[in-house]
C-alpha cells in the first residue's frame, strides 16, 4: 500500500506562507523551483542548475559525452567502473524496473531511436515529420532486451552492459533530479522547497502551511486557471505522465514518449493523462508511467496497489483511484 501523501487546501486559497519561483530549462523541459525563503530563490535556482547539470553530464542519452554513453561503448558486457552518482541513477531504474515487474525498463533506448526519438525534444519536434531510425523508412520494434541484463555490483560501484544494449533513463533520472535537488536545496536553505520537472514534482522541508497548491494539465507550460484540477501536496512527490504533450511525427505517424518494452512500440494511447501520488517523485512516476503502458489494465491495478492516482482517458473522461481528491481545488 502507499503512504497517503494528500491533504486538500481549504477553500483553495493561496499558500499561508510567502512562496518565490523560478525557472529554467533543462530535459527539453520546464524546470521550477519554488522556496519559502523567497529572498534566497536565486540560491535555489543555481543549485538546482547545478544539479540538472551533473545529471545530464552522468546518463544523457543525446550527449556523446555523457558517463552513460561512455560505459556502453566501453563495458561490452564486462564490469566497468562508474561514478556514484551515474550508479545511483541506475540502481534507481532497476528498482523501479523490478517494482513495476518489467512495465517500466530502462533498456528501450534503441526502440526510442527506432521510433525516431535521437535527439533533444526540442530539436526532435522542430522538423514537421522527423524521420530518424532507419532511413528506409520501416521501423525493425522488437522488445527491450530487459532490464536484468544489466549488472550492477554496488561492492565497486561497477556496472557492465551488454553490447548492442540502449539504456534510458529519461523518464526515472528526471523524477530522481527532482527528489535530490528539492532535499539538497531544503537542507541547505533551511525552508520548504518545491521542484517541478516538467511534471515530475518533490517536495521537502517545511512547505506552506496549506500544502503545495499542484495544478493537474496536459503540458507543464498551462496556466494555473486552466489546470483540469488542483491538489494540495504536503510531502512525497507526484508525477504526470501522458500520451499528448511529448508527441512527434515519426514517417507519417504521430509516436509518443513512453514505449511498451514488450513491443518496442509507444504504448496502446488508452489514457491521455495519468498522475499519481507517491512517498517520493520516482515512485510516483515510476506508477503513472507503468499506468500509461498498462493500458485498460491500469485502474484495476493501481486499486490493487493502493497508489492515488487520476487517469483521464482520450475522451477526457477521468477516473480516480486510491485517495486521490476527485474534487478540484481552486
Amino acid at each position: 500500500m502507499i503512504a497517503d501523501p494528500w491533504e486538500i487546501s481549504p477553500g483553495g486559497g493561496p499558500c499561508a506562507a510567502p512562496v518565490s519561483c523560478r525557472t529554467t530549462r533543462a530535459f527539453g523541459t520546464v524546470a521550477l523551483v519554488a522556496v519559502t525563503c523567497g529572498e534566497r530563490s536565486v540560491q535555489a535556482l543555481e543549485m538546482l542548475e547545478s544539479d540538472l547539470r551533473a545529471v545530464d553530464e552522468a546518463c544523457s542519452r543525446f550527449r556523446a559525452d555523457s558517463e552513460l554513453r561512455r560505459v556502453e561503448r566501453d563495458s561490452r558486457g564486462q564490469p566497468v567502473p562508474v561514478s556514484p552518482l551515474l550508479f545511483e541513477l541506475l540502481e534507481v531504474a532497476m528498482t523501479v524496473a523490478v517494482q513495476t515487474s518489467g512495465t517500466v525498463d530502462p533498456t528501450v533506448g534503441a526502440a526510442l531511436v527506432e521510433l525516431g526519438y535521437d535527439r533533444d525534444f526540442v530539436e526532435l519536434v522542430a522538423e514537421p515529420d522527423r524521420p530518424g531510425g532507419r532511413t528506409d523508412g520501416v521501423d525493425r520494434l522488437r522488445p527491450a532486451p530487459g532490464w536484468w541484463q544489466i549488472r550492477l555490483d554496488r561492492g565497486d560501484e561497477s556496472v557492465a552492459i551488454p553490447e548492442g544494449i540502449r539504456v534510458d533513463l529519461g523518464s526515472t533520472a528526471k523524477a530522481f533530479a527532482a527528489d535530490r535537488s528539492a532535499q539538497r536545496i531544503a537542507a541547505a536553505l533551511g525552508c520548504g522547497v518545491l521542484v517541478n520537472l516538467g511534471g515530475d514534482v518533490a517536495v521537502s522541508g517545511a512547505g506552506p502551511e496549506d500544502g503545495w497548491l499542484v495544478g493537474i494539465a496536459e503540458g507543464c507550460t498551462v496556466p494555473a486557471a486552466a489546470s483540469d484540477q488542483v491538489v494540495s501536496l504536503r510531502r512525497g512527490g507526484l508525477a504526470t505522465s501522458g500520451t499528448t504533450a511529448r508527441t512527434w511525427v515519426h514517417h507519417g505517424r504521430r509516436i509518443h514518449h513512453i514505449v511498451d518494452p514488450w513491443t518496442g512500440a509507444s504504448a496502446s494511447p488508452v489514457w491521455s493523462l495519468v498522475s499519481t501520488a507517491a512517498s517520493s517523485c520516482v515512485e510516483a512516476n515510476a506508477w503513472s508511467t507503468a499506468a500509461v503502458v498498462w493500458g485498460a489494465d491500469a485502474v484495476g491495478n493501481l486499486s490493487g496497489l493502493g497508489v492515488p492516482a487520476r487517469l483521464v482517458d482520450a475522451h477526457g473522461r477521468s477516473v480516480t483511484t486510491g485517495s486521490w481528491p476527485a474534487l478540484a481545488v481552486r
